[in-house]
This record gives C-alpha cells, sequence and structure tokens, in this order.
C-alpha cells in the first residue's frame, strides 16, 4: 500500500452536500488522477465541522488549511497549487474579522477558541462510514473493556452518576439515574429496551443530525453499552425520516457494527447480545416526547401517555425502556474512556459537561457550536457567533426551541446552563440558539412559535388541542392592531392554566416563548394595542408608508409598481399615497430610488 502524504477532508453534512460537497470530491479525485498523485492523497468525506456559514469546507492535512466556500471550478487550482506545489491558496482560505484577515486553520478562528468538542468530537475528523476509521478514534474502546473485563453495570452506572450527564434533550434530568432506574425496574420475562431519541423536531435545530451524520457509531457503541448496563438486547433508534443522509449513515454503521461482531450475538465472544433497529418517524414533532415517540414505535398513532408510570418501568411494549437522545448517547463513551472526574470538571457545579447549541438566525457565524456549561449568551454570540451582521443590534436569543423562551439583550451575561436558563424564564431545550436583532418584532416572534404548535399538536389533550388555538388567535388579534389590555391579561392566565393542565411537554412548554416575550418585552405588546403600531415594522397590518414630498422626484416608479394603484401625483411632482387603498406590500419603498418613501 502506498504512503498516504496528504489527506483532503470534506464535509458531506446535509449543508454542504446540498451546496454541491459530492461534486467536489468527484472533481478533487478526478483531478488527483490526472495528477497521478491519487495513490498518495486520500480524498476523506466527513460530517460537519461545524461552521456552516462557510461550507463548502475543504480542509487539507498536514497543513490544516481551511478552504471555505469551495466550487467545482475551484478544484482544479487546488490540486495543482497545494497539491502538487505545495502552495497555499490564499485566495480561498477562510477570511474572519471585519478586515477580512484570512486564517489558514480553523482551530485559529474565534469560532473554535471557546469550543470543547466531546459530543462532536469526531465530527469533521472521520469518514462516517467507516468503522475502522472510528475504531482509529478510540471507538470501542469503552465496549470491549467492559465486556472483557466482565465490567458490573453497577459500576458504569455509578460512573455515569459521578459524572453529572444530565439528559441533552430538553429536561435535563439525570442520565445515571434514568439508567439506574431502568436497571433496578422487574420484568417479568426479563425483557427490556434500550431507544434512542433521533426525532429533532425544534425549528432551526440540527445537533443530533449532525452528530449522527458525522459520527453514527458513538451513538452505536453507546447504546450497546447501555444494554448491558441495564440488562437489555434490543435497541430502536427513533430517526425522523426527513433525515436521509443520517438514516443512510446509521444504516452503514449498523451494518458494518453486525460484520464485525459488534452488534448481535455473542459480542466479542462475551455472550452479550445487543441489536439495533431504526425506526423513521414521519415529522410529528409531539412524536419527541418520550411517551409518544414509543408508541409510535409500537406501530400506533404517536400520542402521549399520562405519567406515571415512567418508562423506566413501562415503557416500549409495557417494558422496562430507556430513552435518551443523540447528544446524552454521543457523550456517554467519552466518560467511560476518559472517566468521570474530567467530565465533571468542566461546566458548573449543576450542569456538567458540554453542549451543543446549532447557532441560527441574525448571526454572522451559524453553525454547530458545543462550549462547556456556564459559558455566557455574550460569549457565544460575539465571540464564536461573530456578532450580529449589517450593524444591527442584538435584541434576543431565543433557546429551546418552541418549548423555550426569549432572553433580551440585558441578560446577555447570562451563563448558559439548566438552572440559570430556568430561572430567567427560558430553557435549554435540545440546544437550538435563536438570534434576533433590532428588525424582529416580539409579538411576531411569539405567534410564531404558538403557530408551531397549534400545528404539531396531536390534538389528545383538550387544554393543549384547545388552548394553543386560543392564545394563537389572541396573538393573531393583537398583530393585526385589534387587541385590547384585556387581551394581554387574558393570554397571562391562559398560559398558566395550559402550563398546568397539558397531558405532555409539548402543551406545557407551547406558552414559554408567550411568556417571556410578555415579560421582557411588554412595551411592544402595549405599542401593538394601545398605539396600533409594531416598533418593529414587521406586522404588515399596523403598517404605514408615507412619501416624504422633499425628497419626491415624480418619476413615477412607485405609482407604475403599485398592484391597487394607491398612489397619486402628477410627472416630475410630488406623489401620495391613499391609505385606504394601500395594502402594505412593501413594493413602492423597494422600487424608490430616492429614499422617499417611508415605513412607519
Amino acid at each position: 500500500m502506498s504512503h498516504i502524504r496528504c489527506h483532503i477532508m470534506v464535509c458531506t453534512g446535509t449543508g454542504c452536500t446540498s451546496s454541491e460537497s459530492p461534486k467536489i470530491i468527484d472533481a478533487l479525485e478526478k483531478e488527483l488522477r490526472k495528477a497521478g498523485m491519487d495513490q498518495e492523497v486520500r480524498v476523506v468525506k466527513t460530517g460537519c465541522f461545524g461552521l456552516c456559514a462557510i461550507g463548502p469546507i475543504v480542509m487539507i492535512f498536514p497543513e490544516g488549511a481551511c478552504y471555505s466556500r469551495v466550487t467545482v471550478d475551484d478544484v482544479p487550482e487546488i490540486v495543482n497549487e497545494h497539491i502538487v506545489k505545495g502552495r497555499i491558496v490564499q485566495r480561498l482560505l477562510h477570511m474572519e474579522g471585519e478586515e477580512g484577515d484570512t486564517v489558514t486553520s480553523l482551530t485559529e478562528t474565534q469560532f473554535y477558541k471557546h469550543q470543547y468538542r466531546i459530543a462532536l468530537r469526531n465530527c469533521g475528523v472521520i469518514n462516517p462510514e467507516s468503522i475502522d476509521e472510528y475504531i482509529g478514534a478510540n471507538g470501542y474502546m469503552a465496549l470491549e473493556r467492559i465486556l472483557t473485563e466482565q465490567t458490573p453495570p453497577q459500576e458504569i452506572i455509578d460512573c455515569l452518576k459521578k459524572s453529572g450527564l444530565r439528559g441533552r434533550g430538553g429536561a435535563g434530568f439525570s442520565t445515571g439515574m434514568k439508567w439506574q432506574f431502568t436497571y433496578d425496574a422487574p420484568s417479568e420475562d426479563g425483557v427490556k429496551y434500550v431507544a434512542c431519541n433521533a426525532d429533532e423536531g425544534d425549528p432551526g435545530a440540527f445537533m443530533d443530525r449532525s452528530v449522527l451524520e458525522g459520527d453514527p457509531f458513538s451513538v452505536i457503541e453507546a447504546m450497546t453499552i447501555a444494554g448491558y448496563a441495564v440488562g437489555a438486547h434490543q435497541g430502536y433508534i427513533y430517526i425522523r425520516a426527513e433525515y436521509p443522509i443520517a438514516v443512510k449513515r446509521l444504516e452503514i454503521a449498523i451494518g458494518q457494527a453486525r460484520e464485525y461482531g459488534l452488534l448481535g450475538d455473542n459480542i466479542l465472544g462475551s455472550g452479550f447480545a445487543f441489536d439495533l433497529e431504526l425506526r423513521l418517524g414521519a415529522g410529528a414533532f409531539v412524536c419527541g416526547e418520550e411517551t409518544a415517540l414509543m408508541t409510535s414505535i409500537e406501530g400506533h398513532r404517536g400520542e402521549p401517555r399520562p405519567r406515571p408510570p415512567f418508562p423506566a418501568v413501562k415503557g416500549l411494549f409495557g417494558k422496562p425502556t430507556l430513552l435518551n437522545n443523540v447528544e446524552t448517547y454521543a457523550n456517554i463513551t467519552w466518560i467511560l474512556n476518559n472517566g468521570w472526574e474530567k467530565f465533571a470538571a468542566i461546566g458548573t457545579e449543576k450542569s456538567k459537561g458540554t453542549k451543543v447549541f446549532a447557532l441560527g438566525g441574525k448571526i454572522t457565524n451559524t453553525g454547530l457550536v458545543e462550549v462547556p456549561m456556564g459559558t455566557t449568551l455574550r460569549t457565544i454570540i460575539e465571540d464564536i457567533g461573530g456578532g450580529i451582521p449589517n450593524g444591527k443590534k442584538f435584541k434576543a436569543a431565543q433557546t429551546g426551541g418552541p418549548s423555550g423562551g426569549c432572553i433580551p439583550a440585558s441578560l446577555i451575561d447570562t451563563p448558559i446552563d439548566y438552572d440559570s436558563l430556568t430561572a430567567i424564564g427560558s430553557m435549554m431545550g435540545s440546544g437550538g440558539l435563536i438570534v434576533m436583532d433590532e428588525d424582529n418584532c416580539m409579538v411576531d416572534i411569539a405567534k410564531f412559535f404558538l403557530e408551531f404548535c397549534v400545528d404539531e399538536s396531536c390534538g389528545k389533550c383538550s387544554p393543549c388541542r384547545i388552548g394553543t388555538k386560543r392564545l394563537y388567535d389572541l396573538l393573531t388579534k393583537i398583530t393585526e392592531g385589534k387587541g385590547t389590555l384585556e387581551d394581554l391579561d387574558t393570554i397571562e392566565e391562559l398560559c398558566y392554566h395550559l402550563k398546568a393542565s397539558a397531558l405532555c411537554a409539548l402543551g406545557q412548554s407551547a406558552p414559554n416563548p408567550v411568556l417571556s416575550t410578555l415579560k421582557y418585552f411588554r412595551e411592544e405588546y402595549v405599542a401593538h394595542v394601545v398605539e396600533k403600531r409594531c416598533p418593529a415594522g414587521v406586522c404588515r397590518a399596523l403598517l404605514h408608508y408615507e412619501i416624504d414630498s422633499a425628497k419626491c422626484r415624480g418619476c413615477t416608479l412607485c405609482a407604475r409598481n403599485c398592484p391597487v394603484n394607491a398612489i397619486t401625483g402628477v410627472l416630475k411632482g410630488a406623489h401620495v399615497i391613499d391609505q385606504d387603498k394601500c395594502i402594505k406590500c412593501g413594493l413602492c419603498q423597494s422600487n424608490c430610488r430616492f429614499d422617499a418613501i417611508v415605513r412607519k
């Protein structure tokens, strides 16, 4: 076998794949063959590097050069200059900062300097479709040690308890205690199950998807260990069908694990048997709730069940079931390989380890970040995220998806951990972090998340089925300029009723975005109700367009483009807008060349 002197790593996560990174791989392999270097240079498809804003990303080692926004047309230059001549292509290097300074390696960027990658440790590092590469990155070391040394299950569970790992799916329950409850739960026929929640449905969230696309074996190994620890021999991964790349890589990984004797009967000659199956979800957000997820796996309509009994006692098919989400499992083998002490030393007193966030919205560096618990929101937004683009001001950040709350700019120094977020009316959730600037209307944001919950409610319980719709209707009334101050009191009262009476977490947490925006941005609600004005200029029914007669040149372009003929005036004379006819479409403003039309 020829000596490999250079590795070209190309991201093939969903984001970069949509930007044609597979075609870049094909072009690289073709150019390398033309140059006669295909035997000494290896092209490796990887998972997500994290900095999605600059994709497609190509990394070349051993130099570590990071090329951003690469296209197929750039490939010949990369091969001829970098690979053949050894000269880095400066124009393709990632540029950072307002002055556009180039950085050779991703590790030099502000985006990476504050990160600590545990769950994402192999993403962008190995080929996710190669079990050999996973093994080469200490993969299956924990499982091999546990099975060959016949480690007592209680010892594994105690290790997780002492590590302080809490569930990364939203509620933040102790992972070790959940394993303990499942281990202790009696089963008449000895049957127990292990399940993985990969039904990531929060708007703007893609953490679990990226882990499964970049490092599926870490989840499979962790679930196998979980089976050994709690006494289960069958596992299920419930993943949404909208994640085709993740599904494909899980199928490949499960097949390779079986081929290597790391799934199935008599794993590593230990006598322990464990196998995995995939179950595809149909996109119902409520199936992210654990009991609804299990009901769906069983082949029924995904609806939540009352608790207790909890899944650890009576879960899948009525048997004790351990259920964790993707990111939780992705931490397990790292803890077992490195020791609970090292994990517990990261983070805060009650929130140990790291947390992965999908950083999106009005932010310069969109992408995946993994930071120690307790990192402030300011560090994530200003340092890692690169701040708000276009000179706009930071207004709020929404964490926890539709179940979370909005954090105002005044609380930007809040540490991101379970207790701190709960204290200010938000929550960790699964890890979506949406950044908003001064152009976002907080009433409209609350309405957006309520609309999502209305659409995704399974309708089983009347508080959620009726309550979320009633809340949405009241918010719509306010954004249309028809609300009253009494409506604000009604909304608040209804929120608390819904939180107290809904059957599952979807309904119980649906009011969170409304309550947090009412608490921190009440003046915006009042402006909508009293002044019939949207301060951010978002709610169309409350918009008002006027023509500044001093700036108007009478070019008639606005009048010619108005779809309802609401603008009148003579050539080279000032024009006016008939407010009764105006439908607030904004075409007049977008067509005006003299900035004469003002939106109020």
